[in-house]
């Protein structure tokens, strides 16, 4: 008899003599047998599999139980603190371009097939912040600067372009404000995608930015990477 036949045996035995129900013959047919055998073994004090934490346990401090600092031993949490920590690190230095990539590709297109003025989108800002609507005033306010730069041939009517596009291609050839369009296009991406409400003080601070832009003039394309421009 195998060890594993011995044990069910064992245990089948151990079940007809100490939880027999009176008037049960005391020799069961097979499949009452089965079913005896299945429920005796099912309770927990059969259970020898170790959980998975206690596995985790198991290999870190077996992994690091030779290693020793001086004349001490380093404590099994200092190990798993150490782990962790390496691996966060690990995942965030992977994860770290991966969002920055995805950043970049989630910015919403400023104008699509919107075929108003900056004068029209002007006065559409207008009237939403006079009601409230930041978002749509927002919005709005940073197409209505892009619109600008299009109709002084600053910016070429690209179909498709985005908020990033445009405050990249616009900041070559107005480099002082550059770094205010990049700021205002992450704010109409972040506004147009609903992760930031918008609140009187961004529509404010678009609207100065509009202002500056429109009194500035912008370095020749021959120049623009030079940086040159003037007030004009």
């Amino acid at each position: 008899m195998s060890g594993a036949a011995a044990v069910a045996h064992g245990v089948v035995a151990a079940a007809l003599v100490v939880d027999m129900p009176a008037g049960v013959p005391v020799v069961p047919d097979r499949e009452t047998a089965h079913d005896w055998l299945l429920e005796e073994l099912s309770r927990p004090e059969y259970s020898t599999t170790p959980s998975l934490l206690e596995r985790l346990l198991t290999w870190l401090g077996d992994l690091f139980d030779g290693l020793t600092l001086g004349e001490g031993r380093f404590p099994l949490a200092f190990v798993v603190v150490v782990v962790v920590v390496l691996v966060a690190v690990i995942a965030w230095w992977v994860a770290g371009p991966v969002r920055l990539v995805r950043r970049r590709r989630r910015s919403a297109v400023v104008l699509g097939d919107d075929e108003r003025t900056a004068a029209e989108l002007r006065a559409s800002a207008d009237a939403a912040a006079a009601r409230g609507d930041w978002s749509a005033a927002v919005l709005d306010r940073f197409r209505a600067l892009v619109r600008s730069l299009e109709e002084r041939v600053v910016l070429d009517e690209r179909p498709g372009r985005t908020a990033q596009e445009a405050a990249h291609d616009a900041g070559t050839r107005l480099p002082t404000v550059a770094a205010e369009l990049h700021d205002a296009a992450r704010l109409f991406d972040d506004v147009c995608y609903g992760t930031l409400p918008a609140g009187p003080d961004d529509d404010r601070r678009l609207r100065g930015l509009d202002e500056r832009v429109g009194a500035l003039r912008p370095a020749p394309l021959a120049a623009a990477a030079s940086g040159e421009v003037g007030a004009g």
